[in-house]
């Protein structure tokens, strides 16, 4: 299964991201979700959160920037095995999965501060 990122083309978190993927020559699969965070239903899906960046690599799932750069590096990096399967904790079975929309759900975001 190919990398997928999910992303807005605005955010600076995922420009970031975006040019890591670029920059280690790999080909993923880049899914625009919508502004709005409570309609981001497939970033929902697959990390149980609205925010973006999200990253899917097969059984792992990356919701923060730092976390996505981290892995991406050790996983296919130069310093990295270069595919080699290595264990990373994924952020998004940390986090709680909300009973209802968020208060400022209607303001786009694609960060969690």
């Amino acid at each position: 299964m190919p990398l997928t990122l999910y992303h807005v083309d605005w955010c600076p978190d995922c420009l970031v991201v975006r040019r890591k993927l670029d920059e280690l020559g790999l080909d993923y699969h880049a899914v625009v979700v919508p502004d709005i965070r409570r309609l981001r239903t497939q970033v929902y899906r697959v990390s149980g959160q609205y925010y973006v960046p999200v990253l899917q690599d097969g059984d792992v799932v990356l919701t923060e920037a730092a976390d996505i750069l981290t892995y991406l590096e050790e996983r296919y990096g130069s310093a990295g095995s270069r595919g080699e399967a290595k264990q990373f904790p994924s952020q998004a079975r940390t986090r709680t999965i909300p009973d209802g929309p968020d208060a400022d759900d209607e303001y786009p975001s694609c960060r969690i501060h």
